[in-house]
């Protein structure tokens, strides 16, 4: 067991250092990051992230009355019980809050997280669920009641005042409750059940993340930076397989401890950097991790299988100590990853701008999903009625995830899926939502001429465990099919309209005219190229060419983004692809060609026009050669990753599904309805999922150039390979 604070080591100077480490750099602001931090949070203020005063005290207002509520309730069960009394005077329940709310991240219109204490003699079921959900529906204050008793963290759903709450509920081994109450003593969890342990999870980690920042206000405004860059990129979802917002808290709060004097602008460069040459699966961890005297199980995959196929672990600080992202993918992973060498490029560019002329909105651009891939699976949902469409809804989201899980086995990985992280309601059907996840083949790879890639099998398991669901009713169904770009419904975009797609031209000239407004100080000179970083990862490099080239080569028409080159990553043991939207590329020997509007929209060509890295005046050499040796160090610690074999997986993925099946609230397993999967093609004629007859859909490779031994790619040959993807159960969406 590990003694005192794990977080906490003391120096020889007598000062104490957060963290498992010693920092990266103790260096302090410049003054033009002074004024780069305060355009940041100005920048963060005009997006709207801060609520408002009046906001601010209705949620005070809103967490003190519902603090009086479970008091009554507490006094009221008690006396039922029959308690005499004093004991029913002194019987007491207490509300916490946990998640972005106790962090101070949270925006206009947020839930609350919420945890409600409460006494042995106060039970889950029969007084959580029962008497005080009985106390909250006869209340008008309270809407939108919705209890999942059964939850893996069972939940209480509501909107008091208009203010929405997520309240959970552990119970203690105490006869009364104090007002004083410490949650994040680890003897609160003595004799505490796995449901109790869970809920107490998030408020004893909330506290601990807090007390293991250097600075609360810098680790705030970075974690505001960091939420939303991650929603506008489209990585901010734990369920979908990417990371929430603990994970969020988790990652900056590590960056915080490893350069604990920086200021926000310079710990946002930084998040980019350390994690574009972090070695995953090597876990970030705030502290040591405890191995607890109460004996309950915590992250270790030198002792536990489960832990050993976990790709991207971020362990949370409270005992018992675990992981938070154990939903990511190796798809999603790969995203990630690109996106934080994306954010890498851009910040490496912000930081060689002059304080005044920094301009946030590239790094903060939207991800243009609909444009980054030519193939598509469509999950369309629906539902008979309100209440069925939102536990349909909730519990087929909480499986999405399975669905890209079987599709990177069924295809060995050879297919990726990008899932987009929420759905989109089409407001012409009600109780309709549709999910979608890009395709593209792996990306570096030799390409057998004729290969495809059957879906239906995997698309099959997952309608049937999807269709386990103890509570479904007629009506709740769902539907997989496959769409093109071009297919893609209008109710996804903004106002139900297709934006236009910028010509190629037009994208060659946005790019000069930018270059030109930016003043950047490197000349086009005839024949030379640009080189431009597309990786520490994957070890790529992209070369823009002369712009006089490009639009004198008027029979492609197209940029060239240059020629790919294969090296092995210096810092990362996951190669991911080259960006994301080079997925629908043809092949010529030597050079890649992508649809130019496609970067245009992903903010590339901003970071492109804007900076040449090889003139970026940023960190000195030597300065980034020390802070490669210091994660080196830092992640060379005693938890060697470990690959769960094929079978394994198969096996503990089983064993998830059946811990997460869902009874009626009286706790009665319903007898499931699974029917036989009848689509409808366009033409209406029902075709069935088992027939396995259909036509073959194209999918073209992103690139196909096969890294050799000695590092050096091979050439292809010239003749484009077809690449089909094997849809036979899928039809086309209309």
């Amino acid at each position: 067991m590990v003694m005192g604070s794990p977080g906490l080591s003391n120096r020889n100077n007598g000062q104490q250092r957060l963290g498992i480490t010693e920092p990266i750099s103790l260096g302090g602001p410049s003054e033009e990051d002074v004024i780069k931090s305060r355009e940041l949070e100005k920048y963060l203020h005009d997006a709207g992230l801060y609520e408002s005063q009046e906001e601010a005290v209705s949620r005070e207002e809103v967490l003190g009355r519902l603090d009086q509520i479970v008091k009554i309730w507490v006094k009221t069960i008690s006396r039922a019980k029959g308690l005499n009394d004093e004991l029913v005077h002194q019987a007491n329940a207490k509300i916490f809050t946990f998640g972005s709310y106790r962090l101070g991240v949270h925006g206009p219109g947020a839930d609350i997280d919420t945890l409600c204490v409460g006494p042995r003699h106060a039970t889950r079921e029969e007084d959580f669920f029962g008497e005080l959900y009985r106390m909250l529906s006869e209340m008008s204050e309270v809407t939108e009641l919705h209890p999942v008793p059964d939850a893996h963290v069972p939940i209480m759903q509501f909107k008091f005042n208009g203010v929405s709450i997520d309240l959970l509920y552990a119970k203690l081994s105490l006869y009364i409750i104090p007002e004083d109450l410490d949650v994040s003593q680890d003897a609160i969890l003595h004799s505490a059940d796995e449901q109790t342990v869970r809920s107490l999870n998030g408020c004893r980690v909330t506290d601990q993340i807090l007390r293991l920042v250097p600075s609360i206000q810098n680790f705030r405004t970075t974690l505001r930076c960091m939420r939303l860059w991650a929603k506008r990129r489209g990585v901010y979802s734990n369920v979908a397989g990417f990371l929430g917002g603990i994970n969020w808290a988790l990652l900056v709060a590590r960056i915080c401890q490893l350069y604990p004097n920086a200021l926000p602008n310079m710990l946002v460069s930084r998040f980019f950097r350390v994690y574009t040459q972090w070695r995953w699966p090597n876990p970030v961890m705030l502290c040591a991790i405890e191995e607890g005297s109460l004996g309950l199980p915590v992250w270790d995959p030198r002792k536990n299988p489960r832990d050993r196929y976990h790709l991207m672990p971020i362990i949370t600080p409270a005992y018992p100590c675990m992981n938070s992202s154990y939903n990511v993918s190796s798809s999603t992973l790969r995203i990630m990853l690109e996106e934080f060498q994306r954010g890498n490029e851009i910040c490496e560019c912000l930081q060689a701008m002059e304080a005044n002329k920094a301009d946030w909105d590239t790094l903060f651009e939207s991800y243009a999903f609909f444009e980054a891939y030519k193939n598509y699976l469509q999950i369309d949902i629906s539902a008979a009625n309100a209440d069925g469409f939102r536990k349909w809804k909730g519990w087929v989201e909480s499986r999405l995830r399975q669905l890209t899980l079987k599709i990177e086995r069924k295809t060995y990985e050879m297919l990726q899926c990008h899932p987009h992280p929420g759905g989109f309601p089409d407001k012409s059907r009600p109780f309709h939502s549709s999910y979608f996840m890009g395709l593209q083949r792996k990306q570096g790879v030799p390409v057998k001429e004729g290969e495809h890639f059957d879906l239906s099998k995997a698309v099959d398991d997952f309608k049937l465990a999807v269709y386990q669901y103890t509570l479904r009713e007629i009506g709740m169904e769902i539907r997989v099919s496959h769409v093109k770009r071009r297919e893609i419904p209008n109710f996804v975009f903004p106002g139900g309209v297709r934006p236009s797609r910028p010509s190629k031209v037009s994208w060659v000239r946005k790019r000069r005219s930018e270059l030109e407004v930016s003043g950047s100080t490197q000349q086009d000179r005839s024949g030379e190229d640009r080189t431009v970083s597309d990786g520490a990862d994957s070890g790529r490099k992209r070369k823009l060419e002369n712009d006089n080239v490009e639009t004198d080569h008027a029979k492609s028409m197209r940029p060239c983004v240059g020629e790919v080159c294969e090296a092995s990553p210096p810092f990362s043991n996951v190669s991911p692809s080259s960006a994301k939207y080079e997925n629908n590329v043809e092949v010529s020997t030597g050079k890649i060609e992508s649809p130019a509007q496609i970067p245009d929209q992903n903010g590339q060509a901003e970071v492109w026009s804007r900076c040449n890295p090889l003139n970026v005046a940023g960190d000195a050499s030597s300065s980034k050669e020390a802070e490669k040796l210091a994660l080196e160090k830092i992640m060379a610690g005693p938890y060697v990753s470990h690959q769960a074999l094929p079978e394994e997986l198969d096996e503990l993925e089983g064993d998830s599904e059946d811990r997460h099946q869902v009874k009626d609230f009286s706790g009665n397993m319903k007898d499931s309805r699974i029917e036989p999967s009848i689509e409808k093609s366009n033409n209406g004629a029902e075709t069935s999922t088992g027939s396995y007859n259909g036509g073959l859909e194209e999918l073209e490779p992103a690139e196909l150039m096969a890294p050799s031994l000695n590092g050096t790619p091979e050439p292809v040959a010239q003749r484009k390979p077809i690449i089909r993807l094997n849809f036979t159960s899928l039809p086309n969406a209309s």
